[in-house]
């Protein structure tokens, strides 16, 4: 059998780019001929993970067709957030924590779907069900993964399966897993050297929802004003953004890991619903969205619902 690629999804994030090398890992351990990838640039808190452990990053791709014919999906289902070329490939496996929308295949696949809150707690499950060991740098990898998709654990997509398999992943990378998640988020909360283009496609996911095509980006900081205070070049390269992909809506959520609490910024004809959806006040198309942290469970569903 020839190689099958696996890959996250498009401006990967922590989570995305741990799980490709980390279910490889696991993969290559017994006996498959497999390579991870990615679909976009690594993070600076991906980064940061990455040097702690010192793992290199996977290759970049654009296609993946013309080098493999089957492919293993990590952290995505929807083929909007996939590779291009997705319907020229066989899709052999999923391994997510998303909901599972746009996504049918033409043979039987391996499904796994778990709802906690990252791919990496279902991966760790799956060395133990194939007997295999976790080695330090791949503890840490999925121990990063956790932290980043959890917040360091503030998230309400934080399940006690995710803190029971960071608490056992710390023990094995020989790290405190508080310590080091707050360093990790605070290398990723660095946005200095970034422009307003790479800020809002640093962790971005587009989502069918009902009739309306929606991008919600997310950007991790310690300071809301650091962002914030850019907004005026930020909305021109979301509506730029909104023109390209012919986008309904684009929801900037700037989340502040220390209180917890994140800030929106709506561009598009549907920015509208963003009011609605959550019961608030847009002022020059942004609002305060207290307590919320989580696209995944505090974001989408409610847009979601407004547009079905």
């Amino acid at each position: 059998m020839s190689k099958t690629l696996i890959f996250g999804h498009k401006n990967p994030d922590t989570d995305t780019i741990c799980s490709a090398l980390v279910y490889a890992d696991l993969k290559k351990a017994i006996g498959e001929d497999v390579e991870p990838v990615r679909l976009g640039e690594v993070s600076g808190e991906t980064q940061f993970a990455l040097d702690q452990f010192n793992v290199d990053a996977p290759r970049l791709v654009e296609r993946v067709a013309t080098e493999v014919e089957q492919v293993i999906l990590v952290d995505h289902n929807e083929r909007q957030q996939s590779v291009d070329d997705i319907d020229e490939v066989q899709v052999l496996e999923v391994i997510d924590h998303h909901r599972i929308a746009n996504f049918e295949t033409k043979s039987p696949l391996y499904y796994r779907a778990e709802p906690v809150g990252c791919t990496a707690t279902i991966l760790c499950k799956l060395y133990k069900e194939k007997g295999q060991e976790i080695s330090k740098p791949m503890a840490g990898l999925m121990l990063s993964a956790i932290i980043s998709d959890s917040l360091l654990f503030k998230s309400p997509t934080c399940t006690d399966e995710d803190r029971k398999a960071a608490e056992e992943l710390a023990s094995i990378a020989g790290v405190d897993a508080q310590d080091y998640g707050l360093q990790m988020l605070k290398a990723g909360a660095d946005i200095s050297d970034k422009t307003a283009e790479q800020l809002i496609s640093l962790d971005a996911k587009e989502f069918s929802m009902g009739d309306q095509k929606v991008e919600i980006a997310q950007v991790n900081t310690v300071d809301t004003n650091d962002v914030l205070s850019r907004k005026g070049e930020l909305e021109q390269a979301m509506n730029k953004v909104v023109g390209e992909k012919e986008l309904d809506l684009f929801l900037l959520v700037v989340t502040d890991i220390l209180e917890s609490d994140s800030t929106v910024v709506a561009v598009g004809e549907q920015s509208a619903a963003v009011a609605e959806a959550f019961n608030i006040d847009l002022d020059d198309n942004q609002a305060v969205l207290a307590g919320v942290v989580s696209r995944k469970k505090q974001i989408v569903p409610p847009l979601n619902s407004h547009f079905a």
